[in-house]
């Protein structure tokens, strides 16, 4: 994972993946979000639709994170990745993949590697 830019990584793949494997044994993290928001259209003409909790609550986005140094500058850095599911009837119209999200009984699962969590 480290310096590379992603748009995401599957959760088919998140426990196999050369990329992802390590970081998804040991560094998971929730990232807390009002909402996303899916574009459709063309590319000069494209539409954003904004996805939020029904009941107003932060969303938790299940991600990973990792540490790496930029080779050319020399300086640290943390990124992290969200990782992203087959979308379901909530966003199926407006794109093929939502991110997964997390139920709060689930956040200490979660991060301590003991569960997935996943909200569908």
């Amino acid at each position: 994972m480290a310096g590379a830019a992603s748009d995401g990584v599957g959760i088919e793949t998140v426990d196999t993946s050369g990329t992802f494997k390590h970081s998804y044994r040991s560094r998971r993290c929730i990232i807390p979000a009002s909402g996303f928001f899916e574009w459709i259209g063309e590319k000069k003409d494209r539409v954003p639709h904004f996805f939020s909790a029904a009941d107003g609550e932060l969303l938790a986005f299940a991600e990973l994170w990792e540490n790496w140094q930029n080779p050319d500058t020399g300086d640290d850095i943390t990124t992290c990745t969200m990782i992203v599911r087959e979308s379901n009837a909530w966003t199926a119209e407006y794109h093929d993949r939502i991110p997964c999200m997390l139920l709060r009984q689930d956040f200490e699962a979660w991060l301590d590697g003991s569960g997935g969590g996943f909200r569908y």
